[in-house]
């Protein structure tokens, strides 16, 4: 009886695709124990993107949710994510923040580390794949599928081999992230890759947006695959990825093993319903995955998992709903203009801000943001297709686009951007500042003390006391009451 592994999506990959990366630590915590000793290869448990989340919108400490994350699942080893030369976002970030970010994960207790670039620039990922290993961790380079007439079997099998030569990789990982895998291609692709990295497993990694991942998933076993990722039924399905539930079922049938403990399942399942019935579900963003009927549109848009729920909530903060269909139409025109690019991050947010400025601007690419440029440019990496002569044409008429004509991406150095920064900072919070605004990181560190940084020791309430301690000399005593607890601090002599 052949064996399967499982990798595990819950708390990144499948509350992204849902949740919109707004899963806090201590939401995650009671399901932590369960999913640390169900049986996963891996967990993939944080990213870029959830750093930023985290600071922005709750200003949490991301360096202290990582570790509580990572202490909750000491038995299995815990993955992160990488662009080859980003640090989240749509842009740029220099080759040190990119190797600060993987050796502060490794540090963090993050050892497994997924890496991908759609543009297969593959000089570029082996130095990113080098770096990990440098650092101690496990790299996954990854083959980024997408649909387009220019990207084949042979192309991805091709990329697929280079990847499994390098030094230190263990696993190639291919991940379908606008879930347009159908079963017909799978059977072609699928084999030719699993060919390709000979006797090192792959990862198959896709998303059921179009409703036929579960499906793949049966063709990948076909074709030799043997490790999956999938997440708990309630953070499965729809955007996100097959449920870990619906794979074990299929591999009973078909006569597979698993090294599951199945009785830990429904625990992680009720808690994440119960989550998200307590953030107050769909209304707020709080999705329950649910399997999708077969649809045609995804094949046209690409759209990764968790875009399509991003785009409809920044179309209705700017009153602009009502342009959805519109701008889904015109997404894959802007895609075939830009020479269909894989439609993964950041080439699928490339194409649905230009999708969206031409829709509400009337004009096609009157508007066009820099990344645009620099995508067409080649500045991203190579261009397996040129883009539209005309739309090309039209996007390098404006000045803007003139000034990236021989633009060479800025490197600093570390030491440098410590100048700039502040040279006392500790390297999370030199991370943190080097890729957000410093209002955002102060607002964070003033929250709550700083787990890293002891010159941060305020918040509201201890600011509140400082200024009542000041303003009274005679006060004898201060206290500070919660439901959870009682302080009382007094005066040194104070009966």
């Amino acid at each position: 009886m052949e064996h399967v592994e499982f990798i595990d999506q819950t708390i990144r990959d499948g509350q992204q695709s849902l949740w919109g990366l707004r899963m806090r630590a201590h939401q995650a915590t009671p399901a932590l124990s369960n999913l640390d000793r169900t049986g996963f290869r891996v967990i993939d448990s944080t990213g870029a993107g959830m750093v930023t989340v985290l600071l922005r919108t709750f200003k949490d400490d991301p360096w202290a949710a990582m570790d509580h994350i990572v202490a909750g699942m000491p038995n299995t080893e815990k993955r992160s994510a990488t662009r080859t030369v980003a640090v989240g976002g749509m842009g740029f970030a220099p080759d040190c923040l990119v190797d600060l970010w993987i050796q502060l994960l490794v540090r963090h207790g993050i050892g497994s580390i997924w890496l991908f670039d759609c543009s297969f620039d593959m000089p570029t990922m082996k130095r990113v794949s080098d770096v990990v290993v440098a650092a101690g961790g496990k790299p996954v380079p990854t083959v980024m599928y997408g649909l387009t007439s220019v990207h084949d079997d042979a192309f991805f099998a091709s990329k697929a081999a280079e990847m499994a030569s390098w030094n230190g990789v263990e696993t190639v990982e291919l991940e379908d992230a606008a879930g347009v895998l159908t079963v017909e291609r799978a059977s072609t692709l699928l084999p030719a890759v699993v060919n390709a990295v000979g006797s090192m497993p792959l990862e198959l990694h896709c998303h059921a947006t179009t409703g036929m991942a579960p499906a793949v998933y049966v063709e990948g076993l076909k074709a030799g695959v043997r490790i999956f990722h999938t997440a708990s039924r309630p953070m499965a399905n729809g955007p996100s990825l097959p449920a870990t539930e619906g794979l074990i079922a299929n591999l009973k049938a078909l006569g597979y093993s698993h090294g599951l403990d199945e009785s830990l399942l429904d625990p992680v399942a009720a808690h994440f319903i119960a989550t998200a019935e307590s953030l107050g579900g769909t209304k707020n963003g709080y999705d329950l995955g649910v399997p999708r009927e077969f649809l045609l549109a995804p094949y046209g848009h690409q759209l990764p998992g968790g875009m399509t729920g991003s785009l409809k909530s920044q179309l209705a903060q700017y009153g602009m709903l009502d342009q959805l269909d519109a701008v889904l139409d015109e997404i894959p025109r802007v895609r075939r203009d830009l020479g269909e690019p894989i439609m993964a991050t950041p080439f699928s947010q490339f194409v649905g801000i230009q999708a969206v400025l031409n829709v509400v601007t009337g004009d096609r690419y009157s508007l066009v943001p820099d990344e645009v440029i620099q995508y067409v440019l080649g500045h991203f990496g190579p261009l397996y297709q040129a883009a539209d002569p005309a739309v090309m044409d039209r996007i390098m008429s404006s000045p803007r686009a003139k000034q990236f004509v021989g633009w060479v991406r800025p490197q600093p150095s570390l030491e440098e951007i410590r100048g700039t920064l502040g040279r006392h900072l500790s390297d999370e919070e030199l991370l943190l500042r080097a890729l957000h605004s410093g209002e955002e990181v102060d607002a964070m560190l003033a929250q709550k003390p700083n787990r890293i940084d002891p010159r941060y020791q305020s918040n509201t309430v201890v600011q509140h006391v400082e200024q009542l301690v000041a303003e009274s000399q005679s006060m004898r005593s201060v206290s500070v009451n919660t439901p959870e607890m009682s302080v009382t601090l007094r005066r040194n002599g104070a009966a």
